[in-house]
């Protein structure tokens, strides 16, 4: 039903400036358009952020779409729906009377239904003899098919967005795994340059990335990591070339000498490099038995605090795995080498490993990593100190979606 002029709501309800443009659009909406009503419902679904309507008014549509048997919509009387409040709260999976009159206003602000209210406000059809509707009082769904185009360009839009940050986000991700790693096999090769200074940026271009990051803050974070990646690259390249100068140098004659098997134990006290330290350095753990007594499998460690597994060279299958990368970690992380051997005193390998782990995972939410973990230690040493209830939070964080740690 289609005036030459506005109709106005039934009752103590005004007539707006939104509404009249909407009926005015309505109104010149091609006779001959055809849509298919779920296509473009899922186009304003969509493009719900960009038209400004809620999850629950989508919901009400919804509801108002399944009014009309068929799928095919055209301009029309037939656009009219009149379901009763007790049909609509029906549709709408028992949505309240209150919270559905409120949706529904949602809607007609919005400009995606006009109400065309009977003399009494009910609404109701009358039919002409043949029962074709000579007459419709309720809400009219043309603003759906005359603003299709509109609906269908916004929602491209915003699929164009999400697919370019997605591609985005994948690119943060990897940039983030490759330095992880490369600054990672560097101090454990004894690679000359500033790692310290590289690990600050690093941390400073790792924090949690909100759920629905836009494109705008995913690109330049991206050019940033790229950037690192390069300065890191060149460096771990130039060590690797220093590396076969020497070797060259020794086949052609001269002798090169390194005393020093491995590069990390220049990190630890002489007195804690002997055998009967092995426990308590950052040697590799030769005792599987005492690495199980952390109480919880492997695979529920790695699933609760699954970056870790970045920062490994061929993957983490076993506890002596991740004992090796928690070393590495360690040293990543600017925890020095008494704190890790005081925990490792405290608390046993196992446990002090994983808790490096815990740390890494909540590295975005842990300003000093080396303070906390010697807190920890004191709460070991008093024996007020599990790992459980932090394993089980993150395992429980990670189940339920939750984001955390370096790699979002």
């Amino acid at each position: 039903m289609n005036n030459s002029y506005p109709t106005a709501p039934f009752g103590s309800r005004a007539l707006t400036l939104a509404m009249v443009a909407s009926q005015a659009n309505a109104s010149l909406c091609p006779d001959d358009r055809v849509i298919h009503k779920w296509k473009i419902f899922r186009a304003i679904t969509d493009a719900k952020d960009r038209l400004v309507i809620s999850d629950r008014a989508l919901t009400v549509l919804n509801a108002l779409l399944t009014c009309l048997p068929e799928t095919v919509l055209t301009p029309g009387k037939d656009l009219v729906v009149f379901p009763s409040n007790a049909s609509l709260s029906e549709r709408t999976h028992g949505m309240a009377g209150t919270t559905l009159r409120r949706h529904l206003s949602a809607l007609v602000s919005r400009g995606m239904i006009i109400r065309r209210d009977s003399p009494n406000g009910k609404r109701y059809v009358r039919r002409a003899g043949d029962g074709s509707i000579e007459q419709a009082f309720g809400f009219d769904l043309t603003p759906i098919i005359a603003r299709a185009e509109e609906f269908e360009r916004l929602a491209d839009e915003v699929r164009q967005q999400r697919r370019l940050a997605a591609l985005a986000r994948e690119r943060v991700t990897i940039l983030r795994r490759d330095i992880a790693k490369m600054i990672a096999i560097a101090i454990e090769d004894g690679a000359p340059g500033d790692w310290s200074a590289l690990q600050k940026q690093f941390a400073g271009l790792s924090q949690r990335l909100p759920r629905m990051a836009s494109i705008t803050l995913l690109e330049p974070l991206a050019a940033r990591l790229n950037e690192l990646a390069v300065e890191t690259g060149k460096l771990l390249n130039s060590h690797i070339s220093a590396q076969k100068t020497d070797g060259n140098a020794s086949h052609s004659g001269v002798q090169y000498q390194n005393t020093n098997t491995d590069p990390l134990t220049e990190l630890e006290p002489a007195s804690q490099r002997s055998g009967a330290a092995v426990a308590g350095t950052d040697q590799t753990i030769e005792k599987p038995d005492r690495a199980q007594s952390v109480g919880f499998p492997l695979g529920l460690i790695l699933k609760a605090c699954p970056d870790i597994a970045m920062y490994a060279r061929h993957g983490i299958s076993s506890w002596n795995d991740l004992l090796a990368t928690a070393r590495v970690v360690r040293s990543t992380l600017g925890i020095s080498p008494s704190a890790w051997d005081e925990a490792v005193q405290e608390m046993g390998e196992a446990d002090a490993a994983v808790t490096i782990a815990a740390i890494l995972q909540r590295s975005s939410e842990i300003k000093s990593p080396g303070g906390y973990l010697r807190g920890l230690t004191a709460r070991a040493k008093a024996g007020t100190y599990s790992i459980g209830p932090q394993i089980m939070a993150l395992w429980r964080k990670q189940k339920t979606g939750g984001e955390g740690g370096l790699y979002a």
